[in-house]
């Protein structure tokens, strides 16, 4: 498994487990649920933030959100 954070653009991804408790109520909140599939769009000029579209819609994160989300991508 990999971290959301280490996806390429265009990658599409399926998250898989958290690894903060901290984060897991505000991500499942905004659709970053395990199981959901998650696409990365952009990545900010300097890498911070990533833009992923989840659950239907974007969402942008910082990647210290991002690195806490385990993800497994899709063949």
């Amino acid at each position: 498994m990999k971290r959301l954070s280490e996806i390429g653009i265009g990658k599409i991804v399926v998250i898989k487990s958290f690894e903060s408790d901290d984060l897991f109520i505000k991500l499942m909140e905004m659709g970053c649920v395990p199981g959901e599939k998650v696409r990365v769009e952009q990545v900010a000029p300097l890498g911070d933030p990533i833009s992923i579209t989840v659950a239907g819609y974007n969402l942008s994160l910082r990647l210290n959100e991002a690195s806490h989300i385990f993800v497994e991508e899709v063949i």
